[in-house]
């Protein structure tokens, strides 16, 4: 699915009656909306023209021209795309074969998940991160190293964070946050317990809490004052955690450059400060 019909996907429950047919009408219809007159869409979709172009709005778009520009872009690219999805890799398979699946995955991944973003989310998220007293991140699995990848870059910059490994560990820690605190729960599935626990026990306590799972609904979403989707096109256990990772951590170093952009002079300070001590772990020339 395009980039756009994903953001439609997510968006459409705040949109008006009459843009939510339209919505409709362009996720079931999306290969024939490309070259459709405004005014067909309309009848078609049981709104009307001024609806059509609201919507498109919404969708950030300067107009219904625009909108089905970039429609048609993103659905020639998925038309043109591999077949095969990464789930697909069989042995036997070339070493061409895989690297182009698995590069194509990840850039994928990456375009798609960046669509389902809001920038207001992204602001929002940065400035609780860069105000707060303490960050909590927590991870179990493959989701255990953007948590950690997390940490080491908040950390950088002076901030007290810790990404906790162990369930219990994350429970007691989000059972002494406060209202200054922050903390950060990642599941791409959203329904790990130990993470789902934890994100609501920090809630409890007033400690803001952004999450970060798959694209849909899930438990770990609905605990979250932000909760960031992501899309990957992972489809079955045997490929494993490859371009959801991928996503997380572009999520992560978005979060952590917006951050980072919030206070330049500070945070520079800090960055020369830490960079010594990775440099003195390297052999030199």
């Amino acid at each position: 699915m395009s980039g756009t019909l994903l953001r439609i996907q997510k968006c459409r429950e705040n949109f008006s009656p009459s843009e939510q047919r339209v919505a409709n009408y362009v996720l079931e219809h999306a290969g024939n909306i490309v070259g459709l007159p405004v005014a067909e869409l309309a009848e078609h979709s049981g709104s009307n023209r001024a609806a059509v172009v609201r919507f498109c709005k919404r969708m950030g778009f300067e107009g219904y021209r625009d909108f089905t520009l970039a429609l048609a872009a993103e659905l020639a690219v998925e038309q043109n795309r591999e077949k095969r999805e990464s789930a697909d890799i069989l042995p036997g398979d070339s070493v061409e074969t895989i690297l182009q699946s698995i590069c194509a995955n990840s850039i994928q991944s990456i375009q798609d998940s960046c669509t389902l973003l809001r920038p207001s989310d992204v602001q929002l998220a940065s400035d609780l991160l860069i105000k707060a007293k303490k960050i909590d991140f927590y991870g179990i699995g493959a989701s255990q190293l953007a948590a950690q990848d997390a940490q080491y870059k908040f950390m950088r910059i002076n901030k007290n964070c810790t990404a906790y490994p162990d369930g219990h560990l994350q429970l007691t820690s989000a059972s002494l946050l406060s209202e200054e605190d922050v903390a950060v729960a990642i599941s791409w599935s959203g329904e790990t317990k130990d993470v789902v626990e934890a994100a609501s026990m920090a809630k409890s306590k007033g400690a803001a809490v952004i999450t970060i799972t798959q694209y849909g609904k899930n438990r770990l979403s609905q605990c979250g004052d932000i909760a960031f989707q992501l899309t990957s096109p992972e489809t079955t256990i045997r490929i494993g955690a490859m371009s959801s990772r991928i996503a997380q951590l572009t999520l992560i170093d978005i979060l952590f450059s917006c951050a980072v952009s919030k206070e330049p002079q500070n945070i520079d300070r800090y960055l020369k400060q830490t960079r010594p001590v990775g440099k003195k772990k390297r052999y030199q020339k």
